[in-house]
């Protein structure tokens, strides 16, 4: 097998695997009210349009790292910046599921932009200090585009958890 099928057919897997999560989360979400979408079914502080919101928000940003490098993570350091982070996993009033999942969409087609031309999937950048981070850390975009798999995937669970919480839908079952 030559280095450009290899390549070819790595690229094709991240794609496929995005967006079978990323199906797996709009789905979950999908003919409900942005009442329904507000709210907290379960005694987490997650919602439903809050964790399409916070995924498309945390994809955005590991993809302008891709490009960017560290100086496009934002560290919380304030009272002010925990609470914006805090307020990613929310939908606002004045915020529809229509318009999150509208945003959802045009981020995963600049991810996979990304991906589709991006020249070396090995370029990497140092992580940004942050007490997550180990010190030192870099990323590759291969394994950036690995965590928005995980988080994409992690989250389709917690969004599944909360509909069946809400009205007994099953996304999968």
């Amino acid at each position: 097998m030559t280095a450009t099928r290899t390549l070819t057919t790595e690229r094709t897997d991240l794609l496929e695997t995005l967006a079978a999560h990323r199906h797996f989360l709009r789905f979950t979400v999908q003919g409900l009210t942005d009442d329904q979408a507000r709210q907290r079914p379960t005694a987490s502080e997650l919602t439903l349009g809050g964790l399409v919101k916070h995924v498309a928000h945390t994809e955005a940003g590991w993809a302008r790292f891709v490009v960017e490098g560290p100086a496009a993570m934002a560290t919380p350091t304030d009272e002010a910046g925990f609470q914006a982070w805090a307020d990613e996993f929310r939908m606002g009033p004045e915020e529809t599921l229509a318009s999150i999942l509208a945003h959802y969409e045009e981020v995963a087609r600049r991810t996979d932009d990304l991906v589709r031309t991006l020249p070396d999937l090995d370029a990497s950048h140092p992580l940004p200090e942050a007490p997550w981070f180990e010190p030192g850390a870099h990323r590759s975009a291969r394994r950036v585009f690995l965590h928005i798999v995980a988080e994409t995937a992690q989250h389709a669970g917690h969004a599944d958890i909360l509909r069946e919480s809400l009205d007994g839908q099953k996304t999968m079952g």
